[in-house]
């Protein structure tokens, strides 16, 4: 089942057309948080139907409480920049206000000198997640969405802090679509490609990852609880702005593509008369 957030309602995309459910909820983080699970989605009555390109399309998840991300979980990734497997995933919490819907423009704040893309598959939690076993993760999952994790690299070599260089708002689109585990045609294998203004610069599977999915999220979950409607950000596979040296610029669109989910595509926008300011943490007085 793929499930989408519209203006007008809740909707299960079927046959090409969005159909509108008889639902009260807003969005699916809000059935997430109540029922655990998107199943009653899958027999909700239908009271209207549209086309697919008419839907507004807005943020799926509306703002999960909690966006968890990784560093360097592809192999693709470390063979390209030479860096060693970790032995643990490098995990950091970023600021939920930054998720973006789809569609959305991204502006570029003053300071951030090289922003960058990352194409992500992103999961999201169900049922809540706390010291979990491996083999627990998949039936708690509710779904996969794409993600952009985008990072501002400059800010994060200054400040050696991942939740600064991609909290700024609009640095994590999400979406367009929710995909739940049963429709995959392989989990283990999932694809996630992305494309800046067309090129193809991301093309990858899970089957790359260094921590698996299960596995990530069994790891994470002995630190902290994962609750209902929480995001887990699996990491970008090589390819990344960073690794063309190419960062974002005024007027470019990234589309993430990623197996049973709608395309999530984010336009930039970087002001060419916003003045940089000072970033006190990057500079701190003595």
């Amino acid at each position: 089942m793929r499930v989408v957030t519209t203006q007008a309602g809740l909707g299960r995309i079927e046959n090409g057309a969005v159909a509108l459910l008889a639902t009260a909820f807003p969005h699916i983080g809000a059935v997430l948080e109540q029922e655990g699970s998107l199943q009653s989605l899958a027999t909700c009555a239908v009271r209207r139907r549209i086309a697919l390109d008419e839907a507004e399309l807005t943020a799926p998840l509306g703002r999960p409480h909690a966006v968890w991300g990784v560093g360097l979980n592809y192999l693709s990734k470390a063979e390209l920049t030479g860096r060693g497997l970790p032995e643990q995933p490098i995990l950091y919490l970023a600021a939920s206000s930054g998720v973006l819907p789809p569609g959305a423009q991204a502006v570029i704040p003053p300071g951030a000198a090289e922003p960058d893309y990352e194409g992500e598959i992103a999961v999201v939690v169900g049922r809540r997640l706390y010291q979990a076993a491996a083999s627990e993760v998949w039936p708690a999952v509710a779904g996969i969405t794409a993600a952009n994790d985008m990072t501002a690299r400059d800010v994060m070599r200054t400040t050696g802090t991942p939740a600064l260089a991609k909290s700024y708002p609009g640095f994590t689109p999400l979406g367009a679509s929710v995909c739940t585990p049963d429709a995959l045609a392989d989990r283990e294998a999932i694809a996630v490609r992305t494309r800046v203004n067309g090129q193809l610069v991301q093309d990858d599977t899970s089957a790359g990852m260094i921590f698996p999915v299960a596995d990530l999220l069994s790891r994470l979950s002995w630190f902290a609880a994962l609750e209902p409607g929480d995001v887990v950000l699996t990491g970008t596979p090589a390819g990344t702005g960073q690794d063309r040296a190419c960062f974002l610029a005024d007027g470019d669109e990234v589309s993430v593509e990623v197996d049973g989910v709608l395309p999530l595509v984010t336009r930039i926008a970087r002001p060419a008369d916003a003045a940089p300011r000072e970033k006190r943490l990057a500079e701190p007085v003595s």
